[in-house]
């Protein structure tokens, strides 16, 4: 049975860029998710001119 639960763009987001962190350094699951969020409420905060 497919899974149909609701993702919101903001956890694919996070997904995404945890997945990188593992893939290239030694942090464990948990670690890498807390600065995949950290990661992307600051990119979020970036002023859309410096982006």
């Amino acid at each position: 049975m497919p899974d149909d639960r609701f993702v919101s763009r903001h956890e694919r987001r996070v997904v995404f860029v945890c997945d990188v962190i593992k893939k290239n350094s030694a942090l464990g699951d948990e670690a890498a998710h807390a600065l995949a969020v950290r990661v992307i409420h600051e990119l979020d905060h970036i002023p859309e001119p410096t982006r």
